[in-house]
């Protein structure tokens, strides 16, 4: 007569090592189950939504409606020397400038704008820059074969000018980076 040990053994044997024939819970088994197919119908549903539907996707999604409440709130933007110089002292105005320059120019131009691999633009002196309007060129077009790249298909233009508003507040402040590149410029005009 066999052991009750026995009957639980499935005849294998390495080393005289022998192996049980313990099987799975079923509760266990129903979850891993129901996990793999939740997993398949998850990557389908984000897969065909293109992202859409991800953590990413929502968080993209609140961030672009959180600016637009911001944009909107902001009226509408002028474009021209007179509206820059009025934009570059309104420090509201200036810490979304600084949160744009922060992200898309401090990698080149330093978190301060002091200077890395771009020009210092705390100090009196241009490469591209003869007048303050020349900024939003600058900045929308690019300069140097790609160095400084083009932002008009990443920015839209009240972001353009945001930002071209604050890097003109900081013309004068003098910080300590980069030396000086190309020429003095006069004082912004309106013009």
């Amino acid at each position: 007569m066999k052991s009750q040990t026995s009957a639980n053994l499935t005849g294998h044997e390495y080393d005289g090592i022998e192996e049980y024939d313990n099987p799975t819970p079923g509760w266990w088994s129903w979850i891993f189950g129901l996990s793999v197919l939740f997993s398949i119908v998850y990557f389908l549903f984000v897969s065909l939504a293109g992202g859409g539907l991800s953590p990413i996707g929502f968080y993209e999604r609140e961030l672009t409606a959180d600016q637009e409440r911001q944009f909107a709130a902001m009226g509408d933007i002028q474009s021209d020397p007179a509206s820059l110089i009025k934009m570059s002292h309104d420090e509201k105005l200036l810490r979304v400038g600084k949160a744009m320059f922060t992200t898309n120019c401090a990698a080149c131009h330093g978190v301060n704008a002091t200077g890395l691999t771009g020009p210092n633009l705390t100090d009196d002196y241009y490469l591209h820059v003869k007048k303050i309007g020349d900024f939003l060129d600058v900045i929308g077009k690019g300069r140097n074969n790609g160095a400084m790249p083009a932002w008009e298909n990443r920015l839209r233009p009240k972001e353009i000018t945001l930002l071209a508003s604050y890097v003109a507040s900081l013309r004068g402040s003098n910080q300590p980076g980069r030396e000086p590149q190309g020429d003095k410029i006069a004082p912004w005009s309106e013009k």
